[in-house]
């Protein structure tokens, strides 16, 4: 599913692809503007967006073990929300709440 898919099966539900269109712009840019600014995003059933740093470190070219210095930088981190593992875990199939 791209994002044109995303709004399209949302236009379904709120009734005008106008509205859905809004709405999935609006979700986006909430989440990067928010993670970009070092604050985490968490959305209950679903997961937790967040900003990692990733250190400065030396690693090695595969085709010619020259060694390289890779430079610090910081990355979007995507974990799924427990709700979200069992239900693709169950392929696609509802499932019930463990006790």
């Amino acid at each position: 599913m791209n994002k044109r898919e995303l709004v399209e099966a949302i236009a379904d539900r709120v009734g005008d692809r106008k509205t859905a269109t809004e709405a999935v712009n609006a979700v986006i840019d909430a989440v990067q503007k928010a993670v970009a600014s070092g604050d985490k995003v968490s959305i209950t059933g679903f997961g937790a967006f967040e900003m990692v740093h990733k250190p400065a470190r030396t690693a090695r070219n595969p085709s010619t073990g020259a060694e390289i210095n890779v430079a610090e930088s910081w990355a979007p981190k995507f974990r799924p929300g427990s709700d979200f593992k069992e239900l693709v875990n169950a392929g696609g199939k509802k499932v019930g709440k463990k006790k």
